[in-house]
């Protein structure tokens, strides 16, 4: 984990996650851009995903939305708690856990789902190795990552990432979401991305 994420208290930032328009996605201009996003990079086919570091679930939820079974993991019990209740009665579970290493047991995913989680985490190398384990034969990782700031950035640069990928997956494909301020709630100047890695 990073200094900075390091020094954040998940728990007492849980009551006002949903509030910044990118994690919240209550505008429903903002809802529609990540819906239409995630539905290009999930199967088209109703998929057991994995999404780690799920936070409220509010990517959880566009995902059963779209007929997909999701389980999430984080690390922060308060989270989990508003992601059980945004996502009550749906094809849903959560459990607390670490993204790292998440407490699934032998149990096997079509799509591990990961947003802005990897840069934090001290050998992305060996998370990748690990998330690239939990799929099964066919699945895909879905990490959507960026390099922020601009005076001392943070975060893993897409090329970077690409570089770490090429070990455990044999197709790696980028889209740069910088460009599209409806999935920020505003225009940013910064490298926002999302890969798709597959066999």
């Amino acid at each position: 984990m990073s200094e900075l994420e390091a020094n954040v208290d998940w728990d007492a930032e849980a009551p006002t996650f949903d509030e910044e328009a990118d994690h919240g996605l209550r505008d429903p201009e903002i809802r529609r851009a990540w819906a239409d996003r995630l539905r290009g990079w999930l199967p088209a086919a109703a998929a057991d995903v994995l999404d780690l570091g799920c936070g409220t679930g509010t990517l959880s939820l566009l995902a059963a939305e779209q007929g997909h079974r999701v389980t999430g993991v984080d690390l922060s019990p308060a989270m989990i708690d508003l992601a059980r209740a945004k996502l009550a009665g749906r094809d849903a579970a959560f459990l607390v856990g670490d993204a790292a290493a998440p407490p699934v047991g032998e149990q096997r995913y079509d799509v591990v789902l990961v947003r802005h989680v990897l840069w934090t985490l001290p050998d992305p190398a060996r998370v990748l190795r690990h998330w690239r384990g939990l799929l099964r034969p066919g699945g895909r990782l879905v990490l959507i990552e960026g390099r922020w700031g601009t005076v001392s950035p943070v975060g893993i640069p897409a090329d970077r990432l690409t570089e770490l990928l090429a070990p455990v997956a044999g197709h790696v494909r980028v889209e740069r979401l910088s460009e599209d301020p409806l999935l920020w709630g505003k225009t940013v100047a910064d490298e926002r991305y999302a890969v798709v890695a597959m066999d």
